[in-house]
C-alpha cells in the first residue's frame, strides 16, 4: 500500500517588493488571486494594508517590523503612494487610499477573488508613485 501524497502546496503568489528608507519593505500583490494569498495568508496582524478607495488595485501591505517601530507618516503615504500606483488610478493627480491593520482585512466566505471586508480604516490622500528607487 502506498503512503497517501501530500497535496501540492497552492501557488505562491506574485508580487512587487519595494524596500523603503529606515528599512521598511512593502509587498503588491499582481494579480486578484495573489492579492487573496497576500491579504489572508501571508500578511500578519501588525502589518499594515492598504487598497485604493472604490477602484481595482492591488493589495498592498507595509511590513511590521520585529522591534514593533511604529512607521512614521512619510512611510505611510509612500505605501499608499505604492498602492495608488497599482491601481486603475495610476494616473489620477491623488487618489484616496484606505489604510488599516491586516487584522481588520477579511475575506468573507463565497466573495469574488481579490475581494475583502475593510474595518477601521483611515484614508490617506496621495499622489500614485512608485519610492524613487525604482
Amino acid at each position: 500500500m502506498r503512503a497517501a501524497q501530500k497535496p501540492f502546496p497552492a501557488a505562491l503568489p506574485k508580487m512587487y517588493r519595494y524596500e523603503l528608507s529606515g528599512g521598511w519593505v512593502v509587498l503588491a500583490g499582481k494579480t486578484d488571486a495573489d492579492n487573496d494569498q497576500l491579504s489572508t495568508v501571508l500578511a500578519h496582524p501588525q502589518d499594515w494594508w492598504f487598497h485604493v478607495k472604490g477602484m481595482p488595485g492591488s493589495h498592498v501591505l507595509l511590513r511590521a517590523k520585529q522591534s514593533g517601530e511604529e512607521p512614521p507618516p512619510e512611510i505611510i503615504k509612500a505605501a499608499a503612494a505604492i498602492a495608488a500606483y497599482h491601481s486603475k488610478a495610476r494616473n489620477a493627480s491623488t487618489v484616496f487610499v484606505s489604510c488599516t491593520r491586516a487584522r481588520y482585512v477579511t475575506k468573507l466566505r463565497g466573495s469574488p477573488r481579490g475581494t475583502v471586508a475593510v474595518h477601521k480604516e483611515k484614508v490617506v490622500k496621495v499622489q500614485p508613485r512608485l519610492p524613487e528607487s525604482h
